[in-house]
């Protein structure tokens, strides 16, 4: 058959010294064995499936394991860096696709939260730490397990932020709330959090009251569009929430921040940036997989847009850390922790959304570990009164226990 040829032809472009350890199998049983020892095999049930291998890219290929035209034997983390390797193998051109900005209306980005965070507070907790943290952890150790980790990154942020007893903290984007929680408990702040996601919302309600915290902790499901400009928060962080606003948006994102803070504040945006300098969207099609099946509507913008953004908002950088390594392990141990929990995830979740989940956390674990992505967490004060803002002079302080 013609496609069937076309497969084979695919094949023969990949070049000799590179090895995948990757078995096809055809519906007419013909195996094409791409390494003697392969460690990932690929079953092409009908001949309608081909079309996703010719030629591949990590959408199409995605879209065959995510809706079930193909099946695979091998573990997740295999499963994807074969597939990519596969794709680079044979792909004529890896550039980054033009990047088409997206409308965020106040609707559009509340769904496309819940459509990724509300799927189920159990299916969460399937794969994150035991304080439900949804973010790079931060591994001051080898051996550091990620319930450490996040504990440790909870601290790192609020340390860099100085957190002091009655100093009014928000958080932007505040997830399960593990942040203010600490933040009020540990560090005796007046912690306020916001979110979009009603599951989270109401998550963090009952941990609130759980813990006893109803005086110094809050939580809103508010955009934070809507808050007020007063300039009534002593410090600020926004943890994985930024890839959410839009780079259209950014200057109105940090502005908001910038108005929201006092003149002798802190605001520190711990967010995901892309490699690429012109902000456009992942190689390979791994962008259009994210847009269309876990993230709808995310844009990352490098780091240079957004120091440049912050600038322009009225804010200046003190202090900036890259914490991609960092994020490589933590994606690595949710896609293993995910992967392990198999069957309790599907009955929650469905086997369509287990798959999309274990092969984007494992793809990211994938992503940040080979430089496609990086994560930062950026230390800023207002441009307009720095004078008011007494940094130490090194970062010593911000690793004090």
């Amino acid at each position: 058959m013609f496609i069937e040829y076309r497969l084979e032809k695919l094949f023969k472009r990949i070049p000799a010294n590179f090895i995948i350890p990757l078995r096809v199998v055809l519906w007419n049983g013909r195996e094409f064995n791409l390494s003697a020892e392969p460690t990932v095999t690929v079953y092409i049930p009908k001949l309608s499936a081909l079309r996703y291998f010719t030629p591949p890219d990590l959408n199409k290929l995605g879209e065959a394991f995510v809706d079930g035209h193909i099946r695979v034997e091998g573990s997740i983390h295999e499963i994807f860096r074969i597939a990519e390797s596969l794709v680079s193998s044979v792909a004529a051109s890896q550039r980054a696709r033009f990047h088409f900005f997206r409308h965020h209306s106040h609707r559009r980005d509340r769904e496309a939260i819940e459509y990724h965070y509300d799927v189920s507070n159990d299916f969460y907790a399937m794969f994150l730490d035991r304080n439900m943290v949804y973010s790079c952890a931060y591994y001051r150790h080898e051996d550091d397990s990620l319930e450490t980790a996040q504990e440790q990154k909870l601290d790192h942020i609020l340390n860099k932020l100085m957190i002091k007893p009655g100093e009014r903290f928000l958080d932007i984007g505040c997830g399960w709330g593990a942040l203010i929680l600490r933040a009020a408990k540990k560090y005796g702040a007046v912690a306020t959090g916001i979110t979009l996601s009603k599951n989270q919302f109401e998550y963090v309600q009952s941990r609130i009251l759980a813990e006893g915290l109803q005086e110094r902790c809050t939580v809103e499901l508010r955009d934070y569009r809507d808050l007020p400009d007063d300039g009534v928060f002593d410090k600020i962080a926004s943890i994985g929430m930024f890839e959410h606003v839009g780079l259209k948006n950014l200057p109105m994102y940090f502005g908001k921040i910038c108005k929201l803070l006092t003149d002798d504040g802190l605001v520190l945006n711990h967010g995901i940036t892309t490699s690429d300098v012109e902000s456009r969207e992942l190689v390979s099609g791994a962008g259009e997989f994210i847009d269309q099946y876990v993230f709808p509507d995310g844009e990352l913008p490098h780091l240079s847009l957004a120091l440049k953004e912050m600038a322009a908002a009225g804010l200046e950088v003190a202090d900036v850390e890259s914490l991609r390594r960092h994020y490589a392990r933590t994606c690595h141990e949710w896609a293993s922790r995910l992967e392990s929990n198999r069957d309790q995830a599907v009955a929650v979740a469905g086997e369509r959304r287990f798959r999309i989940w274990e092969i984007y956390l494992a793809g990211c674990a994938h992503a940040f570990s080979h430089g496609w992505i990086n994560v930062y967490q950026v230390l800023a004060c207002k441009l307009t009164n720095t004078a008011a803002i007494q940094l130490p002079l090194t970062r010593e302080y911000m690793y004090s226990s």
